[in-house]
């Protein structure tokens, strides 16, 4: 039967019935949001304690620039750009809570723009889960987190517009494995988080490209926890070079089907620099990496992960498509200039 006295509820009240009786309660922010808003204010919640502004000094204390930076352990470990910290030894940290530290600079990789400090403070700290960016997929819900132009603990989201990017780093270097983006950054936010629906890091934010329209790049979080493992162990990352510069791209299902291949994707070289071990070898652009040294390579970091320090200096195997068939050349590894 159709209630001949109807109720309206408005905007403020949400109907809570309970025995045959009605008790307008006030609503929630919670029960006002969607379900994407709620997703992004969750995430947002879950890891911005753990994003923190740094700002750099010169040994005349006069300040060199700024950024943002993840606190990746409870014990204060920091990961930041490279670009961010420079040449600096120190940084000044400052959390979202208002507290300020002082930070040693412990390592920087340029060939992956990211870099390594420490909040000497002995204190537990609020900090951040690195996620599996090779998990990850286009089209998913993206979310930075930083300290663009001073304003701090700043979020914005969008979604992840690709992956396996590759780009050229200030230091004139290829980085790999660079997760594309449109959550809106700017100047500040270098360094800060980029974080999926889950609370998780996926990648860590280092670029937007000048005059684009999102169009905004991170290093990818199994990147940045390679290396963040190579610094706490060596000081520094170790690692094979053979010039190139590569993206992760699916392999055509006539292919894979054609020449039996157990895996979907590979990694499409993109650029091949001059004399490199990979140009003196043969190696071209357009070619797609199938595996090295016997393993098999689904993607860039694959890439990043097999060109280790146990290969410098060895002759490996590389196995790649050319024109839809398959090839193999040698190519020796060299290590990268630390810097």
């Amino acid at each position: 039967m159709f209630d001949e006295n109807p109720r309206f509820i408005l905007d403020d009240e949400v109907l809570h019935e309970a025995e045959g009786s009605a008790t307008p309660i006030a609503a929630t922010d919670d029960t006002l949001l969607d379900a994407y808003s709620l997703t992004v204010s969750q995430a947002a919640a879950r890891v911005s304690p753990a994003v923190v502004r740094l700002d750099i000094r010169d040994a005349e204390n006069r300040k060199r620039g700024s950024g943002s930076g993840v606190v990746v352990s409870p014990d204060g470990l920091v990961l930041t750009n490279s670009h961010v910290v420079q040449s600096a030894r120190s940084a000044d940290i400052t959390t979202p809570d208002g507290s300020h530290f002082n930070a040693r600079i412990l390592a920087r990789d340029p060939d992956t723009d990211l870099a390594l400090a420490r909040i000497e403070t002995d204190m537990t700290l609020p900090h951040a889960k690195l996620g599996d960016s090779s998990r990850l997929r286009a089209g998913q819900i993206a979310i930075a987190i930083g300290n663009p132009l001073g304003f701090d603990t700043t979020v914005t989201a969008g979604v992840i517009s690709a992956l396996g990017r590759s780009l050229r780093s200030t230091s004139g270097r290829m980085i790999d494995d660079v997760v594309q983006t449109d959550a809106a950054l700017n100047p500040g936010n270098s360094g800060g988080a980029l974080v999926s629906s889950a609370g998780e890091v996926i990648g860590i934010n280092t670029a937007i490209i000048a005059g684009a329209q999102g169009i905004c790049f991170a290093v990818a979080s199994n990147t940045a926890n390679f290396v963040l493992g190579e610094m706490i162990r060596h000081g520094r990352v170790r690692r094979g070079w053979i010039g190139i510069g590569a993206s992760t791209i699916p392999l055509p299902r006539r292919t894979i089907l054609r020449l039996a291949l157990t895996q979907r994707t590979a990694s499409m070289i993109t650029v091949v620099e001059k004399d490199s071990p990979a140009a003196q070898a043969g190696l071209m652009s357009g070619d797609t990496i199938i595996a090295v040294d016997g393993h098999s390579v689904t993607g860039t970091e694959d890439l990043v992960r097999l060109l280790d320090a146990d290969r410098i200096n060895k002759t490996l195997p590389v196995d790649f498509l050319r024109n839809s068939q398959m090839r193999r050349l040698w190519i020796a590894p060299i290590e990268r200039n630390a810097t």
